[in-house]
Formats: structure tokens, sequence, C-alpha cells
């Protein structure tokens, strides 16, 4: 059988790194195992490299010519006819497209915040745009300079995720160890009001909690006034508690609560220990 270009979070083939890349293959596994994770497809990674001139991309990368390899890739096609089929048949709802490499998110390396993300993307047309953004911030001079030194420059396997987005009333991120301190007793969460992006790119200070194992409050710093309550902690830290037993490792794991209901966005191994 021919490699599916598109699959969706619940197949079994999206659990596959080779497939669906470290993001897409995390949200498959989270998928599986029943976690609250909003549903979405990915596009698979070969499909890059079968909609471009592969060597001549390979020989840009190598080179890190990265204008011309970003030159190349806009102005590629996508799988235009089966994302606009599969967005629709997601409901045509407001998504994020994201990047998701092969090798990014492994024990060796986390590749968070070399590639593009992008949220509320809304339209078959501007989806099919976005996936072609993602794939060409594969070879922007950052990416390529941290290939260089952490992956293959030769490497053109990049899947892009397309997942319905939620609104959150709060969103954030939570280490299910201390990175920065380097003690697994304890769990780190960072909580905003609204999207979690803005913790991840910096743009705004988040309510900062240090949790035991249990999920209970050691220390806290609320500069918004108390983003999340003792429940939300203590079920924060059971779902960590969940991936990182399922994962079998340290896990930096990005959730949201809308409706009242935690969702898993991404959940990665914690490199830094």
């Amino acid at each position: 059988m021919a490699d599916p270009a598109l699959v969706w979070f619940n197949e079994d083939g999206c659990r596959d790194v080779a497939c669906a890349g470290g993001k897409g293959a995390s949200l498959a596994a989270m998928t599986a195992l029943g976690l609250p994770v909003p549903p979405g497809f990915v596009l698979a990674s070969w499909v890059l490299e079968r909609s471009v001139d592969a060597e001549k991309l390979r020989r840009l990368a190598v080179a890190k010519d990265h204008a011309a390899a970003q030159a190349l890739v806009a102005g590629c096609e996508p799988r235009r006819e089966e994302i606009v089929a599969a967005y629709a048949e997601l409901g045509e709802p407001l998504v994020a497209v994201r990047s998701s490499a092969c090798a990014e998110d492994s024990e060796a390396a986390s590749y968070a915040g070399q590639q593009e993300t992008y949220l509320n993307v809304s339209g078959g047309e501007d989806v099919c745009r976005r996936v072609v953004e993602c794939w060409a911030s594969f070879f922007s001079e950052r990416a390529l300079f941290y290939r260089a030194r952490k992956g293959s420059l030769e490497d053109l396997r990049m899947a892009v995720v397309v997942q319905q987005m939620v609104e959150p009333k709060k969103s954030g991120v939570l280490f299910t160890v201390d990175p920065v301190q380097r003690r697994r007793d304890q769990m780190i969460v960072e909580a905003i009001y609204g999207l979690g992006e803005q913790v991840v790119s910096g743009e705004a200070t988040p309510d900062h909690y240090v949790l035991d194992r249990a999920g209970a409050t050691k220390r806290e710093h609320v500069p918004n006034g108390g983003v999340l309550d003792a429940s939300e902690l203590a079920e924060l830290a059971a779902l960590g508690r969940s991936l990182e037993e399922q994962f079998g490792g340290p896990q930096d794991v990005e959730w949201a609560i809308a409706d009242g209901r935690l969702y898993l966005l991404q959940s990665r191994p914690v490199t830094t220990l």
C-alpha cells in the first residue's frame, strides 16, 4: 500500500514519528490513550519531499542557502485537494497549523521553537498556505543553523499538524520535573489567561507554581492573581504523572482549559536533565 499523504490522530499510522513527526506522533499517542486532545490530522512527512525538486532543496540546505531554499519551497504545491477535504471533515473550524519535524522532540534534542506555528487559521485555502509556510520554516536560517549541529541538513522530513483550536479561558505549560533545579520530586506549572502561546513566546509573564508530585502547591508567584485553583493544579499533576508513565520519562506539556475542561495540546520529552 502506498504511503498515505494524510493521517488522522486516531489512526495507528499517526503514532509513527517517521510519518507524523515528533509533535504529530505525540498527539496521536495521547489520543490513543483516551486523553483529552482536540482532534486533527497530519500531512505526512514525505509529502514535502515529493512536492519539490528534492535534490535541489537538499543542495541548498547543505549549502545553508536559506533564502533560496525557502523560495523553492514557497513555490511548491501542497496536496490541496486532500487537505481541503480533511479540513471540511474536521468541520472547518479555526485550527492551529504546526510544524512537526521527524527529528524533533527526541530524547537527544528538542526542536521546540525552531519551526513555525500558526494559530486561528480559517478556511481550506489558508490552511494550505500555512502548510507551505511551515515547510519553508524548516529551512530558515535559524532552523538550518540548529540542524547543522543537532540533526542533518539533508533531512527533508517535515510533517505538518492541523488541529482544531480550543478557545481557552486559561492555558500554559507543565513540566513534570523542575528543569532548572533538576529536581524530579517537584513539577512546574506556568499559567495565563487566554492563549498559552503568550507563555511559550515570552510575550507575557505567567503565574508560576511549584508543585509536589501529588499536585499540592509548595511555592507560587502569581502576578496574574492566581490563574489556577488547587483542583486544577491537582488535575494537571495527575495528567503529568500519567504522561510520564506512558512516555517513559519527564515531559514538557502544553495545556489549555476551555469550557471547564482540561485539554492537552502537546507533550515532548524534557531534554535538559
